[in-house]
């Protein structure tokens, strides 16, 4: 998989979310940012961006996606 296709689908899966990915084409990581994730807990942040590439994971189109959720808030205070 891409990267592109990879952001495309999550930003399809939580609307108005940042999506930033990077990766080599089996193993990638995801940055994403989403007021979706205010007051949810970190397993329910991953599941909701799990949600999103559930069927490429169990097709093995993509093998694997480590996630770093914020809310833009946390984001903001991570900049500095």
């Amino acid at each position: 998989m891409e990267t592109q296709a990879i952001e495309q689908l999550i930003r399809t899966g939580l609307p108005g979310a940042e999506v930033q990915v990077t990766g080599d084409g089996s193993h990638f990581d995801a940055v994403v940012i989403s007021e979706a994730f205010a007051g949810l807990t970190p397993i329910k942040k991953q599941r909701l961006v799990m949600e999103t590439v559930k069927v490429q994971l169990a097709s093995g189109e993509l093998h694997a996606l480590s996630i770093k959720t914020f809310t833009p808030a946390q984001w903001s205070a991570t900049e500095v």
